[in-house]
């Protein structure tokens, strides 16, 4: 039983509905008193965190729906602040560690798992971009002076934990057009006029069809969806099944549920 602390991207379809089917399990049993797992690491890691734990659902669903999922099996709104847990089982470059050793000879998530400091953080240029502009700005020099382990080690915590501020609406919205200046040659005009999920769904649509590769490796693409609320036309503006597929490495089907049929992938 595991949830991670990195961005779902980097998962592969394995990870990320087994990830789903688990983090149902866990508050299953946090919400209802139930003894399954209740002794586990990770399931104590979210006691005292229930929002937080919803708002890493959020972004689990909505990577899943860029790679053309359908999405039926919400959890229970979770009233009070969002406090993440201060602690990880693995920290975030151990993560990367695991996941390339498990995903040996076996299909890669979405995102490549980083093989440096500057490799990892072009993959969350713009996600940090639309929360802290300042951090944006001296990240780069910052690598400049040295790509090593030690960076990586202390770069992939700062990324996690800055992915897990709330985006301001203007600096989400300045990382999104960031990212329309990418795909904006390939639309019709005055698309950079409508909603920001509208704006988010057409870059991920035009990304996927012409192979923009520095923007289907990037966390942004994915996570910031999470943000944006639930528009009444969110699974219209997700992406077809065919782009989906260019963003997963292949073609994917789409399932009316994440977990298994049981109560929150959670049995007895």
């Amino acid at each position: 039983m595991r949830i991670w602390d990195i961005d779902p991207g980097y998962l592969n379809r394995q990870s990320l509905l087994g990830e789903h089917r688990e983090l149902h399990a866990i508050f299953v049993v946090l919400t209802q008193n139930r003894k399954g797992y209740a002794a586990h690491p990770e399931t104590r890691r979210w006691r005292n965190h229930l929002a937080a734990l919803g708002k890493r659902h959020e972004l689990l669903v909505e990577e899943m729906r860029l790679r053309g999922y359908r999405h039926h099996s919400p959890l229970p709104a979770v009233m009070g602040d969002t406090i993440w847990p201060q602690t990880f089982i693995d920290p975030p470059h151990a993560q990367f560690a695991i996941l390339r050793e498990k995903y040996r000879n076996r299909e890669p998530g979405r995102i490549p798992l980083p093989s440096s400091a500057r490799e990892l953080w072009a993959q969350h240029k713009y996600s940090v971009l639309a929360r802290d502009p300042g951090l944006y700005r001296r990240i780069g020099p910052w690598l400049a002076a040295g790509d090593n382990p030690r960076r990586c080690r202390a770069l992939a915590r700062i990324l996690v934990r800055t992915l897990r501020q709330t985006p301001p609406a203007g600096r989400l919205r300045n990382g999104l057009d960031h990212m329309w200046g990418y795909v904006s040659h390939l639309a019709g005009r005055g698309m950079a006029e409508h909603s920001q999920q509208l704006l988010l769904a057409r870059t991920r649509e035009l990304a996927a069809a012409a192979g923009v590769s520095y923007l289907l490796a990037s966390t942004a693409l994915g996570e910031i969806g999470a943000w944006l609320g639930p528009p009444a036309d969110v699974d219209r503006a997700a992406l077809m099944p065919s782009a989906a597929g260019t963003l997963a490495g292949s073609r994917l089907p789409t399932v009316e549920m994440f977990t298994d049929g049981k109560e929150g992938g959670f049995e007895d």
